[in-house]
């Protein structure tokens, strides 16, 4: 039994290395990349993923039943309320004009303010 409680011990320290580390990347991509959409994009993606694993190796640190409702309700709110939050950041910027518009691929936006008028 204590082989196991050590086992998961250790890949719940793996976990949290690999966590934090996916995080630190999406900060660099935060600070390195040039434009709005792709620093929502670094915001997002992998501070999401780096959140889960932190949270999956506090999980197998804790294991009580009542810790790992709330590590679950932290993974799913953050998972809810981060992408929603870059669209409305990428959206806002959109409107304001910090957005170039002819580097976009597909400009769906301009086609619906431009019928809101």
């Amino acid at each position: 039994m204590k082989v196991w409680l050590q086992i998961a011990d250790t890949t719940g320290a793996v976990l949290v290395f690999m966590g934090a580390a996916i995080c630190l990347l999406g900060v660099i991509g935060m600070l390195r990349l040039p434009d709005v959409l792709s620093r929502s994009h670094a915001a997002t993606k992998p501070q999401s993923l780096g959140l889960l694993l932190v949270l999956a190796g506090v999980a197998l640190r804790l294991r009580s039943g009542m810790d790992l409702a709330t590590l679950a309700l932290i993974g799913f709110f953050q998972l809810m309320t981060g992408p929603v939050a870059a669209h409305l950041v990428a959206r806002s910027a959109y409107r304001t004009g910090q957005i170039d518009h002819g580097e976009l691929l597909f400009d769906e936006l301009d086609a619906q303010l431009t019928e809101e008028r």
